[in-house]
């Protein structure tokens, strides 16, 4: 139990990057996931001779090919003499074993789904006080020197910027109503959707973008995912949820021919809901996308002018000038904030994975990465539950605005869906049909063949 205790925390604390001390380039996070790293080294070194299971072998294939393709970029790089920031180079050569360590020992573990399991309610029983901690700590109920828990006007926690709280009040959310899903008892249920409340509270603080896109796209994702479950029900008997489900299918066109006559009504008040939400006027709004814009389009010349072969660890873009000249134009800005600042060789990211990724191990990378995480998706998907595809989904919408590979809660959700499995009584069931039937097979000696539905049996 103390090695998964730590592991949560670590998982929790890890984007609490502000509660490092100054010098120092790990926290209370990074020092939670460095003993959990030792105490399960310690006990594999006790049982040498464990097989490699799938998900581990997937997850040593991709890190595999990960650190190939920063080798040859590092390597690209020096043959056209572009040079790295040597202090933002090195922050990725520590994470990235760091990551790597984390998301493969998560799996060695033979019984890893049920640890996994354990662990994600420890996350969401330990999130609510870790981040209304934090909550307090805005609302001036303590004090905690060298932490600031704004950002300008956006709430950061104890994270270095909003993204950060943001995704992790995300997935501790989507976990929770994950747990809540696959919970047996109704007391169950309703403690795991209770561990959603504050964190959800938290993230809508941030003010993030993406997370107000999530948090609204959230809902119709898991619907349809778990809308896809009950048609495709290969029970005999129709339940009641398939047959709901089929209705609303089938009553979907006349839903859609009613409420044509408000479409413009319901138009209208969505976008006052949007204007009223949102944090900036048209014109920043504007000057952001084309910050954005401006930021890909480098990063994918850059990537392009390596051979698609990338440039290693590191930021490899120039700081626009629209952001050193607004630092130089803000009297008062964030304290206790790390970012790349003007300097001989380009150090600045693009804010989205898969371009980041291409910068750095070039088209190999970025493939790998597409691999890694559409396996897993295959995984969460075959299991007939909602949260995960669902919680997998925001993660990817998060991608495309910062690099996500880089937070550890992010590599946990990856070896969470990798072991994901449908319950036995589920899959009992989709072969047999019913509750009696699967009576039956528990007492009797019962063969089901692969590749059929058919049920044989000894004499015949």
């Amino acid at each position: 139990m103390i090695p998964d205790v730590l592991f949560a925390l670590g998982l929790l604390l890890t984007p609490a990057s502000q509660l490092r001390l100054a010098g120092f380039p790990v926290g209370p996070g990074e020092i939670c996931l460095l003993i959990w790293i030792v105490l399960i080294l310690g006990r594999e070194a006790a049982r040498l001779g464990q097989p490699l299971t799938p998900a581990l072998s997937r997850l040593l294939i991709f890190w595999s090919i990960f650190t190939i393709a920063q080798s040859l970029g590092t390597l690209t790089a020096r043959l056209i003499g572009d040079q790295h920031d040597p202090e933002w180079f090195m922050h990725d050569v520590m994470a990235y074993p760091l990551l790597a360590a984390v998301s493969c020992l998560s799996l060695i573990d033979p019984d890893a789904g049920t640890r996994l399991r354990r662990v994600g309610w420890l996350l969401c029983a330990l999130g609510t006080p870790v981040v209304a901690a934090q909550l307090a700590h805005l609302w001036g109920l303590f004090d905690i020197p060298s932490v600031d828990p704004l950002w300008w006007d956006q709430f950061r926690g104890w994270s270095s910027n909003p993204h950060q709280l943001a995704v992790l009040c995300m997935v501790l959310g989507i976990l929770s109503l994950h747990l809540a899903e696959t919970a047996t008892g109704l007391g169950t249920k309703i403690a795991a959707l209770a561990c959603a409340i504050v964190p959800v509270y938290a993230g809508r603080l941030t003010g993030s973008d993406s997370f107000t896109l999530i948090l609204v796209a959230a809902g119709p994702i898991f619907i349809a995912f778990k809308f896809r479950t009950w048609l495709v029900s290969r029970a005999p008997r129709v339940s009641f949820r398939s047959a709901f489900a089929w209705m609303i299918v089938l009553a979907l066109p006349v839903i859609v021919i009613s409420v044509v006559p408000l479409a413009y009504s319901i138009a209208v008040e969505a976008q006052g809901l949007a204007n009223s939400m949102a944090r900036e006027n048209p014109e920043e709004t504007e000057e952001k996308t084309s910050l954005r814009f401006e930021l890909w389009g480098q990063a994918i010349r850059r990537g392009v002018e390596s051979g698609m072969l990338g440039l290693g660890p590191g930021p490899h873009l120039e700081i626009p000038h629209s952001i050193v000249s607004q630092r130089n134009m803000d009297t008062a800005q964030p304290e206790f904030v790390e970012h790349p600042t003007p300097s001989f060789a380009p150090n600045f990211e693009a804010h989205n994975t898969f371009l980041d990724l291409f910068t750095q191990g070039g088209l190999i990378i970025v493939l790998s990465f597409i691999w890694i995480v559409a396996t897993a998706f295959w995984f969460a998907y075959r299991t007939g539950q909602a949260g995960l595809p669902t919680l997998l989904c925001g993660l990817c919408i998060y991608s495309i605005a910062t690099f996500i590979l880089r937070h550890p809660i992010f590599w946990f959700v990856i070896a969470l869906c990798l072991v994901a499995e449908p319950k036995p009584a589920d899959l009992v069931r989709s072969v047999t049909g019913g509750k009696a039937l699967s009576g039956i097979l528990s007492r009797s000696p019962l063969r089901i063949g692969y590749g059929t539905s058919k049920l044989r049996t000894r004499s015949s």
